[in-house]
């Protein structure tokens, strides 16, 4: 299987922290190729395009909608992923969302040693839900990306 994994470059060193992760979960089951984005908001666009090329099977996305102060930061996260869940129902390929909005998110040092945590188990959960969807997709005889069909 080939694997996208887009993650925005807010942050990265935290995101890099959950697709590290989610790359040990999907183990020698996936190959995986790596790409970046400028923030979140970019995230479906760039999935749509991955899709199109029909080269993955899945594509996992990560990213960190924090509360600038500026703007609802709900917004911004009901766009992702409401995006990424355009992307998928056109495209036929699954998008799995790694995209947190964290509340009340500070760079202490005790909530960044929280976040580490909480993203390690997080990409842990995404590669598997990957995994899973992709084995499900599979025995119903659908192959994934785009204009998947059913076979015969």
């Amino acid at each position: 299987m080939n694997i996208a994994l887009i993650s925005a470059t807010w942050h990265a060193d935290l995101l890099q922290i959950a697709s590290g992760s989610c790359k040990e979960a999907l183990g020698a089951s996936a190959t995986t190729m790596d790409f970046t984005v400028p923030g979140a908001l970019e995230i479906p666009l760039f999935a749509q395009t991955l899709a199109q090329t029909g080269k993955y099977d899945a594509i996992i996305a990560f990213g960190l909608i924090v509360d600038g102060g500026i703007y609802r930061h709900e917004f911004v996260a009901d766009a992702v992923i409401s995006g990424m869940m355009r992307v998928q129902l056109d495209t036929g390929v699954p998008i799995f969302s790694c995209v947190l909005t964290p509340r009340h998110f500070d760079e202490s040092e005790e909530r960044i040693a929280f976040f580490r945590d909480h993203l390690i188990m997080k990409g842990g959960e995404v590669g598997n839900a990957c995994l899973k969807m992709l084995a499900a997709l599979n025995r119903l005889g659908v192959d994934s990306g785009p204009f998947a069909t059913a076979k015969s």
